[in-house]
């Protein structure tokens, strides 16, 4: 099981996720439906649809996309990677707000890291595997 983070002093539940190197602190309270990423709505701070349609499918998975307000910091890498990191940390809040979220966080498949990494520059070549181009003269 996940060990139940929560704020001692307001109630809220706490979750972190990372993905690629991006990474995200969520934290969730009762509430309207309200969510905010770096002081942003969501649609203002994720301008493509498909980054919002990642973190809005775990909500829907817990049936809790108008019971509770989410507030996100996120830092580092692009905004995919940012997305799927919310994705994760939203999990984990979620199954710390409540326990019987669990099982359709984890067949969701929500609560798995990503471990997929950028592949670190070799020496001699011009990325991580792509050589110099071959001349014959």
């Amino acid at each position: 099981m996940i060990a139940v983070k929560k704020d001692k002093i307001t109630g809220d539940a706490l979750g972190t996720g990372r993905r690629k190197s991006s990474v995200a602190r969520v934290r969730i309270r009762a509430g309207s439906g309200n969510f905010t990423v770096n002081g942003k709505p969501l649609n203002e701070f994720f301008v493509n649809d498909q980054d919002q349609r990642t973190i809005i499918e775990t909500l829907e998975a817990a049936g809790l996309a108008d019971k509770v307000d989410m507030t996100v910091r996120v830092s580092g890498g692009g905004m995919s990677g940012q997305s799927g990191a919310i994705r994760m940390g939203l999990a984990r809040a979620l199954c710390s707000h409540d326990e019987a979220l669990h099982d359709p966080m984890r067949e969701g498949s929500f609560l798995t890291r990503d471990s997929r990494m950028k592949e670190r520059k070799k020496p001699g070549l011009r990325g991580a595997r792509r050589g110099v181009q071959f001349s014959k003269r």
